[in-house]
């Protein structure tokens, strides 16, 4: 395919600037934290998965091609966009027709974390159970009809995970424009095994990048300009209604505020389906908050309010208590996020009572009342 054709595609070639980011996040020293006693791993990523892929092929398992998934892409294509990357997101493409590919995938990847060990540690001792337990953060295996894919996330405890996931078929592979990239790491993995000389304009690989929302053009122009766009949320598990209000508090803003009211309505029972139980809600929203803003804890409360105001109007799903329950829950979490930062005082014996009243969408008086022993607090509201 050439240029002109890719242009009008879900394909571009990228350019040297951005091949030249690809490169310092595949080369980056990113460290892979033991639990206990075990040594913290010092992985290129460029390494660990060359490693991975040769010795899936030598095991009989053909990859048919390695892409780097999500907003580390999104960081190689555009470098300022308002947010630092987080987990390091490797798709391997490859067959999982029965359970066997499954196990052998997972032996693959452990076995190659014993390269990694600093030197002077007995290897011949650790078994692949040790290991599982001592680096991965997260093993996730799905065989469905329609979905069939593993993740081996290994541990980092600033937030940046080693994360390698194995995908035969997907059904949906973004939630919104801006994070539906993925670019095809072959070429540039072929160019470490044949040089040795440093990249450079005159001499880099070719890479490809696609656009699994569609068009490349027009998603990496919603990537630039800060832009929210998405396709079918309902089919997005959690309906990308977390995603979303991460994007809104970072100043991105829709493509069209008329189609996303009626777009957030969607994500919202759609979350509401897939987490249904309050409990399950306060799991899935604490996971997101420690996940995506390490080193951010400031913007945890402005996310918060976010999402409230935005389960708030858009919520048409639930009865009126359940509703008023999650509001509730996210009062209180944005409450204790305030005391973790000293913003107000210790919260460990706070009340936090909603009253059912309009929303109220400045800095007065909101309808969340927070009562702490002889401190009465309002706690405000975006």
């Amino acid at each position: 395919m050439d240029n002109k054709a890719m242009a009008t595609s879900a394909l571009s070639l990228l350019t040297w600037e951005q091949v030249s980011r690809l490169n310092d996040v595949l080369t980056e020293v990113v460290p892979v934290h033991g639990r206990g006693n075990f040594p913290t791993l010092e992985v290129r990523l460029k390494d660990i998965v060359a490693r991975v892929r040769s010795r899936l092929e030598l095991r009989g398992i053909h990859v048919k091609d390695v892409r780097l998934n999500g907003s580390t892409a999104s960081h190689a294509l555009v470098q300022d966009i308002g947010w630092s990357y987080k987990d390091l997101d490797v798709i391997f493409r490859v067959d999982l027709p029965c359970e066997a590919e499954f196990q052998l995938i997972k032996d693959v990847v452990l076995g190659t974390l014993l390269d990694f060990l600093p030197e002077g540690v007995n290897k011949e001792k650790i078994t692949p159970m040790t290991l599982k337990e001592a680096y991965v953060q997260k093993l996730v295996k799905v065989h469905t009809d329609q979905d069939r894919w593993s993740l081996i996330s290994l541990s980092n405890n600033n937030g940046r995970n080693v994360e390698l996931k194995f995908v035969d078929t997907i059904r949906r592979q973004f939630e919104f424009s801006v994070d539906s990239f993925q670019i095809v790491l072959d070429s540039v993995l072929a160019h470490y095994d044949l040089s040795e000389a440093p990249m450079s304009y005159a001499l880099h690989p070719t890479v490809v990048g696609e656009s699994m929302y569609g068009d490349f053009a027009v998603a990496l122009n919603h990537l630039e300009n800060k832009l929210i766009a998405t396709k079918r949320p309902e089919e997005i598990r959690g309906g990308g209604l977390l995603k979303y209000c991460n994007l809104l508090v970072r100043d991105f803003r829709a493509t069209s505020e008329e189609e996303f009211k009626g777009l957030e309505r969607y994500m919202c029972s759609r979350f509401f389906i897939d987490f249904p139980d309050i409990n399950e809600q306060q799991r899935k929203v604490e996971a997101y908050l420690q996940s995506h803003f390490v080193g951010e804890e400031k913007r945890k409360y402005d996310y918060l309010m976010t999402l409230q105001r935005v389960v708030n109007e858009s919520t048409v799903c639930l009865m009126g208590h359940e509703r008023r329950q999650t509001l509730h829950l996210i009062s209180l979490m944005a409450f204790r996020v305030l005391a973790e930062q000293n913003a107000i005082p210790d919260a460990s014996s706070v009340t936090c009572y909603y009253q059912p009243a309009p929303y109220v969408r400045d800095h007065n008086f909101s309808n969340y009342y927070v009562a702490n022993q002889n401190i009465p607090t309002w706690l405000p509201c975006n």
